[in-house]
C-alpha cells in the first residue's frame, strides 16, 4: 500500500461508520500511514490467547486491533456530529475545519497548551 497522508490526527475523536464496531466513538491512539490504519482506544478489541512461561500468567487477554481509515470518521468537538475535515488558510496559517459548522478543529498542539 502506499504512503497515506491524513486529516485525521492522533487525539482526534472518530465514529465508526462501518464493521463490528459500527455506531462506537473513540479517540486516535497511533495512526499507521504505511498500512491506511489506525489504533482506537477500546475499539476492535480481539481475543489473544496466552500461553503461560515462566513468570507470566496465561489466560485470554483483550487486544486492540487496528481499523481501516476507510471506516471511520471525524467528530467535530464543536457540533458533535461526524463529518469530513476541510482545510482553510495558506502557509503557517493553515487549519483543519469542520465542512457541517466551519468550526476550526483544535490541532494536537492547541490542545496541550490548554
Amino acid at each position: 500500500m502506499t504512503n497515506l497522508k491524513t486529516k485525521i490526527k492522533v487525539g482526534d475523536q472518530i465514529e465508526v461508520i462501518k464493521g463490528k464496531d459500527l455506531g462506537k466513538k473513540g479517540q486516535v491512539e497511533k495512526i499507521l500511514r504505511e498500512k491506511s490504519r489506525i489504533l482506537v482506544k477500546n475499539i476492535n478489541l480481539v481475543k489473544k490467547h496466552i500461553k503461560a512461561r515462566k513468570g507470566v500468567q496465561g489466560g485470554i487477554i483483550s487486544v486492540e486491533r487496528p481499523l481501516s481509515i476507510a471506516n471511520v470518521q471525524l467528530l467535530c468537538p464543536n457540533c458533535q456530529k461526524r463529518t469530513r475535515i476541510g482545510i482553510e488558510g495558506e502557509g503557517k496559517n493553515k487549519q483543519r475545519i469542520c465542512k457541517k459548522c466551519k468550526a476550526p478543529l483544535a490541532s494536537k498542539t492547541e490542545v496541550k497548551n490548554k
